[in-house]
């Protein structure tokens, strides 16, 4: 079967397009049924008018809505990082961003998001964790219930994925990750369970790994008994895309859509299954039940009243993309350099300060209308001539997709060389699926595409060039063919195209302000019965390569001659992607000297961390201030200008541990013979930190901003809590208030504390709030394998509330 069925509805409403959805089921044949659970390209599903169901479209986010196309030519909003916005601990914020997606979504014609991302940050190691939002499962639980909410108050549905247990991007498609029930429980279904509850999504979305020996498109525990029949989840399931492996078990696994199409083991698989009995259609009904009553709610099912009739009140994306940030900036350490003072001249350094880093990269990937850098925002924020720019040191050590200076087309040609159409790639990157190609152009007589165009670079000397993607490929320069040749995948996997390396392919020495001609061809070679018919590669360059001494000396002078020096240090695309985990913690090139460097030049050098999940900071308490911001969104530079000349203080605490790779008790990734063993049980994150008797770099909830608090009171009536909170400083400020419950006697099987809840508080120099907080009764629950239930824990216990887990300045008794 393909899952309990669903609770009856309790509103009208819902009781209304529920049968509006059975009339719909009750009038379609075998043959329909198995094909509306196929998807008929990369992005959506079949429209059955003779039932009136129109085409249900889906879109990769979570902090842009791509649309069908993925491309800059159709531009989104792109919001900061899902760990950015974990950072505001703010669940309204969260809200409001979904609403804006939603908006984005509906613009594009899109139904249903791709997103939130609730896997857990297990280990630091994490190659997608930017994509996630914490370490902790009952932050990252309130923050996708709010998404979840925000987006389909917009009328949009969701899929909240991966379900389960999907926390690392090593051999992900295949690996076996063995859990225990109770971590399972209590860590990893965790926010999946919160977000049923509070949020009702119209979607889950299920991962390629295995969970216990079963692979996630087919785990009928998870998805039939847990997800469907405790939590009484009544939406769609869908696979992550070319997960689903068996017609049979997906459908008995509770699988509802196969993704992504023409070929996938639904549609004519699933309908001569049937005929053979190897497959009750009662279970393909259920599953047709629910995709149908997504398509209900969206508004794409005749006859049923959506959900959401009129959206909200339009909002700016932009506006709320700079809010996010600001809001999710965390302030680590401040010896008095920040805010910056008027007057004061400072030293710009870091080519992440020139050529921002906004969001990761993978299929998260959006194509923003435009990206604000720290130059562009300091340099608006400053008095003119006030600000200096060094490069200092670049952290890409390979070739990126070719962008400033480049203007590019796509030209399309049959096997006879005659020009079919053409498409516009202003980013050097080509990705067209399914039949998303420019007008005139079929894949039937499509023979090559080709990146044609000029170039008019920045910097003399000598330029590099190079191709990302896999097949056939010409690359000519100026007239000089550099390659001519067949690029071949290192490794076996899917997407390999995607997350690869670029190759380099040529080096030219080319003169600044001169136009050059640049063509990249491709010869198509895709089958006619690949499951995914994808057209995708990247022209590839990087500017001439200085040595990297003379950058940082020059960074150096920069600094001495400054009142106060920023530097903007940063992942890349390398070190944080969809497609691999990371293999350190360390800044890449010559970050960490540069650093150093400019420290030792100037005491007042503060710096900008520009990375979606930690790395280490090995120079921190050499340094006057350290500022992270994430991956933080289009309008990132702007609201880095906001924090550093004082017009709003950070407001971020930290959504996950930071510390050394050395240290961290959880580190490991890599599957022995398949299997990655997951046995460290319930301590991770904080816990564990705990637990191993180690001290982080920075703890899970710190974060400082430009005033100071003093923690008053607390008191617990029954399991409300209040924390009254006097702001001790001189300027207004906003307080994350924790809370933390820890049993009073130590008990080696539970965390010594759990975040048990927070919120945000606000008040003037010397005002005083009062923050307000019912504990959860899951906070006194541990999960017992023996009896397969919740046991909650009586006893006594210790509410503590403070800063940060590490900073808790009031305790009081409870007794459960």
């Amino acid at each position: 079967m393909a899952g309990t069925p669903a609770r009856t509805p309790g509103t009208p409403a819902d009781r209304a397009r529920e049968a509006v959805v059975e009339a719909a089921l009750a009038r379609l044949g075998l043959d329909d049924k198995a094909r509306l659970l196929a998807g008929q390209d990369m992005w959506s599903l079949p429209a059955l008018p003779g039932i009136g169901l129109r085409s249900l479209v889906m879109s990769d986010g979570p902090i842009g809505v791509r649309g069908v196309r993925w491309t800059s030519d159709d531009p989104s909003v792109a919001l900061p990082s899902p760990t950015a916005l974990a950072a505001t601990w703010d669940p309204d914020l969260a809200r409001r961003a979904g609403r804006v997606l939603a908006q984005e979504a509906r613009r594009k014609g899109v139904h249903v998001l791709l997103a939130p991302t609730v896997n857990l940050h297990r280990s630091p190691l994490g190659g997608r964790h930017f994509e996630a939002y914490s370490e902790d499962p009952y932050l990252t639980g309130l923050i996708g219930s709010a998404y979840v909410t925000g987006v389909q108050e917009g009328g949009v549905g969701t899929t909240v994925k991966h379900f389960v247990a999907n926390d690392a991007e090593t051999d992900r498609f295949t690996v076996n990750n063995t859990v225990s029930e109770r971590a399972l429980r209590e860590l990893y279904l965790a926010p999946f369970e919160a977000i049923v509850e509070n949020a009702r999504p119209w979607g889950v979305m299920t991962a390629y790994n295995a969970v216990n020996g079963t692979t996630m498109t087919e785990h009928g525990h998870l998805v039939n008994d847990v997800l469907r029949g405790e939590w009484g989840f009544d939406g769609v399931n869908v696979s992550d895309w070319t997960a689903a492996r068996s017609t049979v078990a997906a459908l008995e696994g509770g699988l509802d859509i196969a993704m992504p199409g023409p070929g996938t083991v639904y549609g004519e698989a699933l309908a001569a299954a049937v005929r053979a009995g190897l497959v009750a259609e009662a279970g393909v009904d259920d599953a047709v039940r629910n995709v149908l009553r997504l398509a209900a709610r969206v508004g794409v099912l005749d006859g049923a009243e959506p959900v959401v009739a009129e959206p909200p009140a339009p909002a700016d994306g932009e506006a709320l993309a700079r809010e996010i940030a600001r809001r999710a900036f965390v302030l680590v350490r401040n010896e008095g350099a920040l805010p910056l003072a008027a007057g004061r001249r400072v030293a710009l350094i870091g080519a992440a300060a020139r050529d921002a880093r906004v969001l990761g990269g993978g299929s998260a990937t959006v194509f923003p209308t435009r990206v604000v850098s720290p130059l562009d925002g300091l340099t608006a924020a400053l008095p003119e001539g006030a600000l200096t720019y060094a490069v200092g040191a670049d952290p890409n050590e390979e070739l990126a997709a070719a962008g400033r200076g480049f203007a590019l087309e796509a030209v399309c040609r049959d096997a006879a060389g005659t020009v079919l159409g053409t498409g516009s790639a202003p980013g050097g990157h080509l990705q067209w699926t399914g039949e998303d190609l420019p007008e005139g152009v079929m894949h039937e007589n499509l023979h090559s595409v080709e990146l044609a165009g000029t170039f008019r670079p920045r910097e003399s000397g000598l330029h590099t060039f190079g191709v990302k993607g896999l097949g056939r490929f010409t690359l000519t320069v100026d007239g000089t063919t550099h390659f001519d040749g067949v690029q071949r995948a290192e490794k076996d996997g899917p997407f390999v195209s995607f997350f690869g390396a670029p190759v380099e392919r040529a080096a030219v020495r080319l003169t600044a302000g001169d136009t050059y001609r640049v063509a990249l061809r491709h010869v198509v070679a895709a089958p006619a019965d690949a499951p995914v018919r994808l057209i995708g590669f990247t022209l590839a360059h990087q500017e001439p390569r200085r040595d990297p001494d003379e950058l940082i000396a020059e960074a150096v002078r920069a600094a001495r001659a400054a009142d106060t020096a920023v530097v903007v240090v940063a992942t890349t695309e390398r070190v944080e992607s969809e497609g691999y985990d990371r293999a350190d913690l360390r800044l890449p090139g010559r970050q960490d000297d540069l650093v150093r460097a400019v420290a030792a030049a100037n005491p007042n050098t503060v710096v900008v961390v520009n990375s979606g999940s930690p790395v280490e900071l090995p120079w921190r308490d050499e340094v006057a201030a350290v500022l992270l911001g994430w991956f933080p969104g289009q309008e990132g530079g702007a609201a880095l200008a906001d924090m550093l000349v004082g017009a709003h203080e950070p407001g971020g605490r930290l959504p996950t541990t930071w510390g050394s790779l050395d240290d961290a008790p959880v580190v490991r990734v890599t599957p022995t013979d398949g299997r990655l063993d997951y046995d460290e049980g319930v301590f991770i994150g904080y816990p564990a930190w705990e637990k191993a008797g180690r001290t982080p770099s920075y703890a899970f909830g710190h974060g400082l901003g430009y005033t100071d608090w003093t923690y008053d009171s607390i008191e617990v009536t029954g399991t409300t809590v209040t924390v009254r909170v006097t702001n001790s400083g001189e300027r207004a400020g906003r307080e994350v208030v924790q809370v933390y419950l820890a049993p009073a006697e130590p008990d080696a099987s539970r965390p010594a504390r759990r975040l048990a809840g927070f919120a945000t508080v606000e008040a003037g120099p010397g005002g005083s709030a009062e923050a307000v907080l019912e504990l959860p009764r899951r906070a006194f629950e541990t999960w017992d394998g023996r009896t397969g239930s919740w046991t909650f824990l009586k006893g006594a216990y210790e509410v503590l509330a403070g800063r940060s887990v590490a900073d808790c300045r009031l305790t009081a008794p409870l007794t459960a």
